[in-house]
């Protein structure tokens, strides 16, 4: 059974010719990496987080959601992860693909342009209505929350 496909049309902004695309690193890869449109190299100091053009925007089609994820090296080399992961870019946003990136290590951390600084992986958003009721349905679980199946 063969897999939708869904065309998404990328722009390079002014100034950001020489930007690599998002693109797979390998076949099967879920996620496209996503590249730095520093000016110039940007330091992010243990603690801070910064705001990372990529110097492209995109348009989607209505199905589709775009999720901004941390990229596993850094995470575990440097600590620099995505604050607000996964960060969502909806199908009606045209603007610049920025990636809010926080530097959890120990020492600071300088992102160069065209570095690799996040990935983005695209995911189907069912159409959901939501309908008021007074009562909702028992289950078994009920209300338990955050560890209510145990003290691990």
């Amino acid at each position: 059974m063969s897999q939708p496909s869904y065309n998404v049309e990328i722009k390079k902004l002014p100034g950001n010719e020489d930007i690599m695309l998002p693109q797979k690193m390998s076949e099967l890869a879920a996620g496209f990496d996503l590249y730095a449109a520093v000016e110039e190299p940007l330091t992010i100091e243990p603690g801070q987080r910064m705001l990372v053009p990529t110097g492209f925007a995109m348009a989607m089609p209505p199905e589709l959601e775009a999720q901004i994820r941390p990229r596993s090296g850094l995470a575990y080399k440097h600590g620099i992860t995505c604050l607000n992961s996964p960060g969502t870019i909806d199908a009606d946003y045209r603007g610049e693909v920025k990636v809010l990136l926080a530097n959890l290590g120990q020492a600071p951390f300088t992102i160069t342009r065209n570095e690799r600084i996040a990935q983005m992986v695209f995911q189907v958003v069912p159409r959901v209505s939501l309908g008021q009721v007074t009562e909702l349905s028992d289950t078994e679980r009920g209300a338990g929350g955050f560890g209510h199946t145990g003290t691990k």
